[in-house]
């Protein structure tokens, strides 16, 4: 049956995981707990990089970048999230979805770009540590900074506003936790075929490419490991690139699988737990995996903490 042209929406409505009612209270206290998580965690990097002079160098600067990211990524998900896990009936304007699905893209795409530039200045480190001076220079610090978030604004700004272009089909549901393109697009009756064209594209040059120079950067790292004379530290370095690694193909993997195709054929619960996988997992197991395995960071830590308990007795 042919659906109902209605370009005129003003509103969708978010159904998220109302099939499953009553799993709904313990996902709403799950995923509360897992949003406070990750800011507090984001928030700790944040704070104890800019209190610490000695942690303003490139590596730390980008980590401090990579938190702001990630906090701001979840909390354009997770707020709307969890009032849809409390609503019988769930609904967000045309302008909340469009500004919402913007910063879903403004921080993706960001992301994706900023984690291949830590990869860069990582290989830099490891592979070149006497040049690493010249390498990672403040000037291209900033460059490959800047680059990333004017990346992420373009990429936000094209595929919003192309997307919204188009005209919807009523009912206006939107299948899944979040007003993500994928979604979005199923409600839209015109021809889509150019924007699926430019969504695999885009996700090529956008997920793939840094997901592949973060491939290639860590290879180079694990060859530079193998030299290394000491067994501890080639252990250590190992443990730490593993754990990168691991967190690295969860985001890309399943940014990837959601966005290459746009409107691919998974069942509506997978692309729910794909999303929650890049969403939710990923703000949260960052701080642990880049922080809490870092000596120079656990140090900071300590000494504010010191610092300020010695504040407070005095």
């Amino acid at each position: 049956m042919r659906r109902q042209n209605d370009s005129s929406v003003v509103e969708f409505i978010l159904l998220g995981f109302s099939h499953l009612p009553e799993l709904q209270a313990h996902l709403f206290r799950a995923f509360l707990v897992i949003y406070l998580m990750t800011l507090t965690g984001n928030a700790i990097i944040v704070t104890v990089i800019f209190l610490d002079q000695s942690l303003h160098i490139p590596m730390y600067q980008f980590l401090q970048n990579l938190s702001v990211v990630e906090a701001s990524f979840s909390t354009a998900i997770m707020p709307e999230m969890l009032v849809v896990l409390t609503s019988t009936k769930a609904t967000i304007s045309f302008g909340g979805c469009f500004a919402q699905m913007y910063f879903i893209l403004l921080f993706g795409g960001t992301e994706c770009f900023l984690l291949g530039a830590m990869a860069y200045d990582r290989f830099a480190a490891i592979c070149h540590p006497l040049s690493y001076p010249v390498i990672m220079n403040k000037r291209v610090f900033m460059k490959l900074l800047i680059c990333s978030w004017i990346s992420g604004i373009m990429v936000a700004t094209v595929q919003t506003t192309w997307v919204f272009s188009f005209p919807f089909c009523g009912p206006s549901k939107i299948n899944h936790i979040s007003c993500e393109t994928p979604a979005v697009l199923e409600l839209v009756c015109a021809d889509t075929f150019l924007f699926e064209i430019y969504a695999f594209t885009g996700t090529i040059l956008i997920v793939m490419v840094p997901f592949l120079l973060i491939l290639l950067s860590y290879t180079w790292i694990l060859f530079a490991i193998l030299k290394m004379p000491s067994s501890t530290g080639r252990q250590k370095a190992f443990s730490t690139c593993a754990s990168h690694l691991t967190s690295v193909t969860l985001f890309y993997g399943t940014a990837c699988m959601t966005y290459l195709q746009p409107k691919s054929r998974y069942s509506p619960d997978t692309k729910k737990l794909m999303s929650l996988a890049y969403s939710l997992l990923t703000p949260l197991l960052n701080p642990l995996i880049y922080s809490l395995r870092n000596k120079e960071m656990k140090k900071a830590v300590v000494k504010l903490w010191e610092r300020k308990v010695a504040l407070h007795t005095m």
